[in-house]
């Protein structure tokens, strides 16, 4: 019988998997000191909130946009050779902005233009990402491989923000951007190096386009578990996901902090993060539960209030942390209820409506954060979203109260070595 510390890592056991999270771990690192750097940019050139918001929404709007098509891309194509692709023009996009902020030409419309070039690569990138790693690991071990995905990517929001708040102080912000465009190697060179069939999931007759996303809405729709989780996740992306525009205001108007203050803000939520993925790593043999993701997003909101009433930067930390937990609870949990409830086929396109959902909505939540933020400030922009979130969960619940989250069938596998 596994012990809980082995069944916590399960998915490493798999050597495609264990080659795709090592490159993952070393991209991500760099993909939090530009975050870092690109909202800590925003802020020093425009003195603006709702700019920085801005930003954000145009960086997401291509999700909104294109999402649903990727996800038919997704079905109908191998998934490697897609991802070799969008991690190539991430990189790109990276240097870019690199080589402006270095050489002194960078301006405010060169951030926005890069913003929404890479939120279309990401468009196709993130549900073609999500729905190759069951690929790599089969069933019984998705949850856990989706867990520590989740570990990378807070393990590097703990070090990321950290290293590129004192590489602006030491380097200046054109190094954060230069280091992540080298990172995005480690991906491509991971991606070249698996042992997988470059073959697609959907071998049905060829469809319209409009077709093929209809299917997959129509299987959303008829299945309650999909459609509550999703429903939830809307709000709560909306109103309650929205650090990237809060916390650097915060940050800056309300705890008087620089950049390397501000990075450890986003660290604190990391470590938090890590903290909850390595809980849900130990428990993750058992399956998404609906507990699970009504506490996540009730904590969420919850210590999202708090952190509005709040001043003192020790607290700012501590409920960033708990933030963080929570938070990676509610995304994992969610994530690992659509995968195991969509067929192979549909999977492409269910995971294309949770990009859709989680990051193409983020528009939306980028300018109301902003819009609130610009007005009343950071607590203001908190404190509004935390609400919506409460009142949200509260309709969940009576909504789909008789659609509990199955428990995942571990006698169900399709391991991929």
């Amino acid at each position: 019988m596994e012990t809980g510390l082995m069944r916590a890592f399960a998915a490493l056991k798999h050597r495609n998997f264990r080659i795709f999270w090592t490159g993952q771990l070393i991209s991500l690192i760099g993909t939090w000191m530009q975050n870092l750097a690109q909202g800590w940019l925003v802020l020093t050139l425009t003195n603006s909130p709702f700019l920085l918001g801005l930003v954000s929404a145009v960086q997401f709007t291509p999700m909104l946009l294109f999402s649903l098509f990727a996800g038919v891309v997704a079905d109908r194509l191998p998934k490697r050779k897609i991802l070799i692709l969008t991690q190539s023009g991430s990189a790109l996009t990276a240097l870019i902005l690199g080589l402006l902020v270095l050489t002194g030409k960078v301006q405010y419309w060169h951030i926005l233009v890069m913003a929404g070039t890479l939120g279309t690569i990401n468009s196709l990138d993130s549900p073609t990402r999500q729905s190759f790693i069951v690929e790599l690991v089969g069933k019984r071990d998705l949850m856990n491989a989706i867990v520590l995905n989740s570990t990378a990517f807070n393990g590097a929001r703990i070090i990321g923000p950290a290293i590129g708040g004192l590489t602006i102080n030491i380097l200046g912000i054109a190094a954060c951007f230069l280091v992540n465009a080298a990172s995005y190697l480690a991906v491509i060179c991971g991606l070249l190096a698996l042992r997988v069939k470059d073959a697609a999931k959907d071998s049905s007759p060829q469809e319209m386009v409009l077709t093929k996303i209809k299917e997959g809405l129509q299987y959303i729709r008829q299945t309650p578990v999909i459609l509550h989780t999703l429903a939830l996740m809307i709000v709560m992306s909306i109103f309650a996901m929205n650090f990237n525009v809060l916390i650097p205001v915060l940050a800056r108007d309300t705890l008087g902090l620089q950049a390397d203050g501000y990075g450890f803000l986003l660290s604190a939520m990391g470590i938090g993060s890590l903290v909850g993925a390595l809980f849900m790593a130990i428990v993750s043999h058992l399956g998404p539960q609906q507990y699970i993701i009504i506490g996540g997003a009730t904590g969420l909101a919850l210590f999202q209030l708090l952190l509005a009433f709040n001043h003192s930067y020790t607290m700012a930390l501590l409920l960033l942390g708990l933030t963080g937990i929570a938070m990676l609870s509610f995304i994992t949990s969610v994530n690992t209820t659509l995968q195991l409830n969509a067929p192979d086929h549909l999977r492409g396109r269910v995971m294309s409506v949770y990009t859709l959902v989680f990051l193409g909505l983020a528009p939306l939540g980028s300018l109301f954060s902003g819009s609130v933020a610009h007005v009343g400030g950071a607590p203001a922009g908190l404190a509004v979203g935390a609400i919506i979130g409460m009142i949200s969960i509260c309709a969940v619940l009576i909504w789909g109260k008789h659609n509990p989250i199955p428990a995942l069938d571990n006698n169900h596998d399709e391991s991929i070595s």
